[in-house]
């Protein structure tokens, strides 16, 4: 029964998501990419969900699998126009981003460590997301591959807010050095990596960095 409450919660807060960030398009509120990344942000913490509702693998891949195809469909047909990229520009980001989920639920769930792959997911929502938005309203200086420089710090501090607020709450024991290298990998596998990729190396390689810490 809690898997059941746990997967219609979990449909209902996605749904909600999308639903504000459709509405914010449509009132004009927010630019597509805007609503793009509010949806980027706010799902993100459907890992909280995960951790409260969810107790093996199995049960907590189950949304994620559900995600993948509802993201790819959504890709193919411009479902819901408020998380792909407009103006012609099409990746897999959002695909790559609930095979993350998955990969990392049946992980760290497998192994009784639902909280080092929160570590991934939640650097992948709020460092990217935020980096994303930065850059683009206030990014004044170039660096690679269409980033700049005040998005880039931007994403090394929300990365390391993550990663505190991890270590605090689940006491994982991190030190300070290397609560700031990953933060500063994730950073670098988001710069470096194309095609939306970075919804794979971001939570994946944050995870495994910190899974190797400890």
């Amino acid at each position: 029964m809690q898997t059941l409450i746990g997967i219609i919660v979990s449909n209902v807060f996605v749904l909600v998501c999308i639903g504000i960030s459709t509405l914010f398009e449509k009132k004009k509120w927010m630019s597509g990419e805007g609503t793009r990344k509010f949806v980027h942000i706010a799902v993100s913490n459907w890992w909280f969900i995960a951790m409260y509702y969810f107790d093996t693998a199995i049960t907590a891949a189950i949304v994620p699998v559900m995600f993948v195809i509802v993201n790819y469909y959504s890709y193919k047909k411009q479902l819901f126009t408020s998380i792909e990229r407009g103006g012609g520009v099409k990746n897999l980001g959002t695909v790559y981003y609930a095979i993350a989920l998955v990969v990392l639920s049946l992980w760290s769930f497998g192994m009784g460590r639902p909280e080092i792959g929160g570590i991934g997911i939640l650097i992948m929502g709020y460092a990217d997301g935020f980096a994303a938005v930065v850059g683009t309203k206030f990014g004044k200086t170039p660096l690679i591959h269409g980033k700049s420089v005040e998005g880039t710090l931007t994403a090394v501090i929300m990365a390391t807010v993550v990663v505190m607020g991890f270590n605090a709450v689940y006491g994982l024991g991190l030190s300070g050095a290397q609560m700031i290298i990953i933060a500063i990998s994730a950073t670098l596998f988001e710069l470096f990596t194309p095609l939306g990729l970075d919804n794979l190396t971001v939570p994946i390689g944050s995870s495994l960095i910190a899974y190797a810490f400890l």
